[in-house]
């Protein structure tokens, strides 16, 4: 078990063991000040000083932080991927799960959405499964990148596109 993993545990076990855990790992496994963790995880000295008193409890995006910067520090790696936000048949089309672009190969996972609302929810979703970018539907990327920290992309359909306008005027005019 790594020792970010060991945060995770004592978070869901209580209060005492994430704070005693989280201490031991800063000071004793990472060897290093509260303010040097600060500085690495951007989270604020005076918040990591609270959390590790018990005077406040970590939100969900400060223990991610703290985690993300534990495996950091640790160089622990995590499953690289770009997470695809899409309708299902659009998923369905994609051939390659792993993609080769130069020397590097990315794995792509798929989150399938057929509204604006569960876009968002997969985009959330994505961030929290590791994921180090989105691609998403161009109306989708406003709303999304207000609330990721992850760099997005928006799909740009042109040839498909295209592709609908000309079956349109086939059939239509």
């Amino acid at each position: 078990m790594s020792i970010a993993d060991d945060v995770i545990r004592a978070s869901m076990e209580s209060d005492e063991e994430f704070q005693c855990t989280l201490n031991r790992i800063i000071k004793e496994e990472l060897r290093l000040s509260v303010i040097e963790f600060s500085k690495k995880s951007g989270i604020p000295h005076s918040t990591l000083y609270k959390i590790l008193s018990g005077a406040r409890e970590p939100n969900l995006r400060t223990l991610r932080d703290i985690i993300n910067t534990i495996r950091s520090i640790t160089n622990e790696k995590k499953d690289v991927f770009i997470a695809v936000i899409a309708a299902r048949p659009v998923l369905e089309k994609m051939e390659e799960r792993i993609i080769k672009i130069d020397d590097k190969s990315v794995t792509i996972r798929e989150y399938p959405a057929a509204s604006m609302e569960e876009s968002i929810v997969a985009a959330i979703n994505a961030e929290r499964d590791g994921a180090i970018a989105v691609v998403c539907a161009p109306i989708v990327c406003p709303t999304v990148e207000k609330i990721l920290h992850i760099p997005i992309t928006a799909v740009v359909p042109k040839s498909s596109l295209l592709d609908a306008i000309e079956l349109t005027v086939k059939k239509y005019l």
